[in-house]
C-alpha cells in the first residue's frame, strides 16, 4: 500500500473525471483517509441502475461490464437486459405477441399445480405473469411460452436443454447425446435421469443392508439443473443450456452471466436475484426452489459434505458455469504447530512472527516460513505494509468446512 502525495489534487481529477466522461451523471463518494503515515482515497458507488456509458462513446457501445478482471463491453444482450432492469421489468414478463392462449399448454400446467395441490385459475395464471396485458387484450408472457409452450422451439430455440456423456475428459467423442424440449418443469427430472444413466453408482455396505451411493450428490446435481434453468438468458439468441458429462466432472452451462449486482461471494452467502421472475415464480410454486438465493451455497456444502471437491462457479464468456468433480477429495490431518496457532487466532485474532515463534518455541525464520506457508494456502491472511513493516500480522481467514 503506497497511498498518493496529493490527496486533494486527486481527489479534484477524479470527481472531474466523474462528470466529464459518464452519462448519466454518477456522483460517487469520494474521501481521503489517513492510515498511519499515508494518505488514501476512498470511492464508494452507490449502486444504481443505469446503464451508464462512456460519454465519449454514446449510449450503445459505450456501456461497459466487469467482468472477473476485465472489463468488456455490454453488447446488445446485456446491454438490454440492463435498460430492462432501469424499468424494473423481466424479460420473461413481457408480452408474447407471437402467439395465443392456444399456444399454452395449460392441461399440462394444471397438472403440476394440482400435483402440489395448487389449481391453477385464471386469477392464479394472472398472479404468476403466466397472462398480461397488451393494450385490451391478454396474451401468454414469454415466460409462459418458455415454461409450457406447445411450440416454445420455434420461438425460443435456447429453452432446449442438450446433454452429452463424453468419453474421457474432454469433448474429443462423445458416447451419447439427447435434446430435451420438454416443459421447463418437467425437464428438470429428464436432465437428471440423464445424468444419472451416465454417472456411476457405489455401494455402501450398512450393518443390515447394502445400499447405491451415487457418483455425485443428487441434490447437488439437481440444485445445478434447476439453478441453469431458472437463471439462463433466454434473450440470447441460439445458446441454450448445456449438460456435459466426462469421465471426472459434469459442466452445466447456461446462457447469461450473474443477474447484474451480484457476484460470486454475495451469490454463495446467499444473496438472491431473478433473470426470469416468472419462470422463478413458478418453480417457487410447484415447489422445485425451497428458498430463494440458497441454490449455490447448497451444491457448495453438498458436494463438500460427500467428501467430493468444492465445485467450481465461473462466468465464461457471456455464460454462467457449474462444474461438479466425482474425485473424492482425501482429508490431510492438520499439523499441530498449525493447530496450535489456529486456537490462539481463535482467541487472540492476530499473531506477528514474533509471537508465533514464541508460541512455537521455534526461531523468528522458522516461523516466518510457517506462516508463508499457510499464506499461500489461504488459512490466514497477512496484513501490513510490506515485508519490512515492523507492525505486519496475522489473522485467519473464515472457511467453509473448515
Amino acid at each position: 500500500m503506497v497511498g498518493v502525495a496529493d490527496p486533494l489534487v486527486d481527489e479534484e481529477r477524479l470527481a472531474n473525471a466523474f462528470a466529464d466522461s459518464i452519462r448519466p451523471l454518477l456522483v460517487p463518494d469520494v474521501q481521503v483517509h489517513a492510515w498511519r503515515k499515508l494518505h488514501l482515497i476512498v470511492v464508494a458507488v452507490p449502486h444504481t441502475v443505469g446503464p451508464f456509458h462512456v460519454r465519449s462513446e454514446g449510449p450503445q457501445s459505450g456501456v461497459y461490464i466487469r467482468l472477473g478482471s476485465t472489463n468488456r463491453p455490454a453488447g446488445p444482450e446485456l446491454l438490454a437486459e440492463l435498460q430492462r432492469l432501469a424499468r424494473n421489468t423481466f424479460f420473461d414478463e413481457e408480452p408474447c405477441s407471437e402467439t395465443s392462449s392456444d399456444d399454452i399448454d395449460i392441461r399440462a400446467a394444471s397438472e403440476l399445480f394440482t400435483a402440489v395441490s395448487k389449481p391453477l385459475t385464471p386469477p392464479k395464471q394472472r398472479s404468476l405473469g403466466l397472462i398480461v396485458g397488451q393494450g385490451s387484450k391478454e396474451l401468454p408472457s414469454i415466460g409462459a411460452v418458455l415454461l409450457f409452450g406447445k411450440n416454445r422451439g420455434r420461438l425460443f430455440p435456447s429453452a432446449t436443454i442438450r446433454c452429452a456423456r463424453f468419453l474421457g475428459k474432454d469433448t474429443t467423442k462423445f458416447l451419447d447425446q439427447t435434446e430435451i424440449d420438454e416443459h421447463l418443469p418437467k425437464a428438470v427430472d429428464s436432465v437428471v435421469a440423464f445424468i444419472e444413466r451416465h454417472t456411476r453408482q457405489g455401494i455402501e455396505i450398512g450393518r443390515v443392508r447394502r445400499r447405491e451411493v451415487p457418483e455425485y450428490p443428487v441434490e447437488a446435481v439437481r440444485e445445478a439443473v434447476i439453478n441453469a434453468i431458472v437463471h439462463a438468458d433466454y434473450s440470447i439468441g441460439g445458446a441454450g443450456t448445456k449438460v456435459a458429462i466426462f469421465d471426472d466432472r459434469i459442466e452445466i452451462t447456461n446462457p447469461g452471466l450473474l443477474p447484474f449486482g451480484l457476484t460470486l461471494e454475495t451469490a454463495l452467502a446467499g444473496v438472491s436475484r431473478l433473470r426470469n421472475r416468472v419462470i422463478g415464480r413458478v418453480f417457487r410454486e410447484l415447489k422445485l426452489i425451497e428458498q430463494w438465493g440458497s441454490g449455490l451455497g447448497r451444491i457448495d456444502a453438498t458436494c463438500r459434505n460427500a467428501g467430493l471437491a468444492a465445485p467450481r462457479f465461473e462466468e465464461l464468456g457471456t455464460n454462467f458455469r457449474v462444474t461438479l468433480f466425482g474425485e473424492a477429495v482425501k482429508a490431510q490431518a492438520r499439523p499441530k504447530w498449525q493447530s496450535v496457532l489456529v486456537a490462539y487466532l481463535a482467541k487472540e485474532g492476530r499473531v506477528t512472527t514474533q509471537e508465533a515463534a514464541n508460541l512455537w518455541k521455534t526461531s523468528a525464520r522458522t516461523a516466518r516460513s510457517r506462516l508463508l506457508a499457510m499464506v499461500k494456502t489461504g488459512l490466514v491472511v497477512e496484513v501490513g505494509r510490506g515485508p519490512t513493516d515492523p507492525y505486519r500480522a496475522y489473522v485467519w481467514r473464515e472457511k467453509k468446512n473448515d
